[in-house]
């Protein structure tokens, strides 16, 4: 997240960490509307429930992402769960099309940031976790929490 030129933090897919293998990560652009551009700037965005699809055009798609309308925009607010195009370089999207090919892969969103002022979102080629891998991750990170306070117990005492 302390990227070089990363702006401001929109939303968090933290969910995507727990369920997949993030084996590459890509930068994304986003094709916004008006209101939803100024709803993104109050940070009224979620990527929980989200998912990123290919068509056959060789389009990038993200769908369930949610931007709630903006309070003042009337007449002007689209649907808040629309596909929103992703944009890409043509060569990327042909990677990552012969990647989720193969059995198992899958695009999901990470975050949801500005930069340089545009909306941009990174977005993780994964792999699923089976239960046994989510257990031996929750034990890993329990593991390392009780030596950092054991460490800090030591130093301090």
């Amino acid at each position: 997240m302390a990227e070089k030129g990363m702006g401001k933090l929109v939303a968090n897919n933290k969910k995507a960490y727990h369920e997949y293998f993030i084996e590459e990560k890509y930068e994304t652009g986003i094709v916004l509307h008006g209101t939803e551009v100024k709803s993104l700037r109050g940070g009224k965005c979620s990527i929980k429930e989200a998912f990123i699809r290919i068509d056959n055009v060789g389009e990038v798609y993200a769908y369930g992402m949610n931007i709630s309308p903006y309070e003042h925009g009337n007449i002007f607010n689209r649907d808040p769960l629309r596909p929103k195009k992703l944009l890409m370089h043509k060569s990327e999207i042909m990677k990552l099309t012969g990647k989720i090919a193969e059995k198992g892969y899958t695009l999901v969103p990470l975050q949801v940031y500005f930069k340089d002022g545009r909306a941009k979102m990174e977005i993780g080629l994964a792999k699923g976790k089976k239960l046994y891998d989510k257990r031996a991750d929750i034990a890993k990170r329990d593991m390392k929490r009780e030596a950092e306070k054991e460490f800090k117990i030591r130093n301090l005492g």
